[in-house]
């Protein structure tokens, strides 16, 4: 059950409890010994840390393996697209286990686990969104225009950042990757596959060796002359996939493709972009495309090559934006 969920719970025991209370005003009174809440109206933030401190507690408690951190959560989880890969553990009763953090970022941190089942086993990485007291996630503005909660109280919450909305964003976050994963591994472009998905936690592909070594960033990488033209064809084919999905990275940059046996990875897709029901999609695609060809042409690339508004104009007429 989410947090969300439980807080609605918490919240509709004071409707009955006003119920009660008007009853008694107009005869009866409840028996002697059965209490009365004290209080009416909303929680306070801090009661709503304490029930999600409760149920965190609650759940450290729970039944563990002797051999891992926890029973595999593929059946409680929302499920990649199918066909399931061959190499995935989908076995209820598989051991997760973890192994080491990945990396850190500004709102998630990614983990290295272990999925075993008897002598199947498979590495994934467990990207993690944060939600703490003190996160502020940023630039989500402009990546969210046209997504809308149903609830205006979630709004309201998101809007003023209370803890509670906190949560609610960096759901949004993981729920927003998660479906833009499944849906660029379906169309054939290069995204790792996206295993499952809960709450604010997604399994991935890990991409990497099977000593649970991460391929580099494209940051990282000091392609030679023929290696560089490779990856940048590579990277327009990418961008034009994604073009003709309606499609733009939104944050893109060389921290965050890959480049793994040779292979261009797109990875970090929270803020994906539809250009056409953001206002802002071509302002994004313009900047994506102006990102990633600097650092081509900053390592070499003649700038007739990586021209950004010569692709830009290719990417928005495959769009059928021209």
């Amino acid at each position: 059950m989410r947090e969300h969920d439980l807080h609605e719970r918490f919240e509709s025991s004071f409707d009955d409890a006003d119920t009660m209370r008007r009853k008694g005003k107009r005869g009866k009174r409840a028996n002697a010994d059965d209490t009365e809440p004290t209080r009416r109206g909303r929680m306070t933030e801090e009661e709503k840390l304490r029930i999600a401190r409760l149920r965190e507690d609650q759940l450290s408690t729970a039944d563990t393996p002797e051999d891992g951190d926890r029973w595999s959560t593929w059946g409680d989880a929302e499920q990649g697209p199918r066909p399931h890969p061959d190499w995935l553990v989908t076995e209820l009763a598989a051991v997760d286990r973890e192994l080491g953090i990945v990396k850190t970022g500004k709102e998630a941190d990614v983990f290295l686990l272990e999925r075993a089942m008897g002598e199947k086993a498979c590495l994934l990485a467990a990207k993690r969104y944060r939600s703490n007291d003190h996160r502020m996630f940023h630039r989500d503005a402009g990546y969210l225009e046209g997504r809308r909660m149903k609830k205006s109280r979630e709004m309201r919450a998101i809007q003023n950042r209370t803890a509670f909305g906190r949560n609610l964003i960096a759901e949004q976050w993981a729920v927003a990757e998660f479906t833009a994963l499944a849906r660029l591994w379906q169309i054939g472009a290069p995204v790792p596959y996206p295993v499952q998905r809960s709450g604010t936690e997604l399994l991935l592909e890990f991409i990497g060796d099977d000593e649970g070594n991460a391929a580099p960033r494209l940051a990282q990488a000091r392609p030679d002359e023929d290696e560089l033209l490779d990856l940048w064809r590579q990277l327009v084919a990418t961008l034009m996939t994604l073009a003709e999905a309606g499609l733009t990275h939104g944050d893109l940059s060389a921290f965050n493709l890959m480049v793994h046996e040779g292979r261009l990875i797109m990875i970090d897709l929270p803020q994906v972009v539809d250009l056409v029901a953001n206002p802002r999609g071509v302002e994004f695609l313009d900047r994506d495309v102006r990102n990633i060809s600097g650092w081509f042409a900053s390592r070499g690339l003649p700038p007739e090559i990586a021209d950004p508004s010569a692709l830009v104009a290719t990417l928005l007429d495959v769009a059928g934006m021209a």
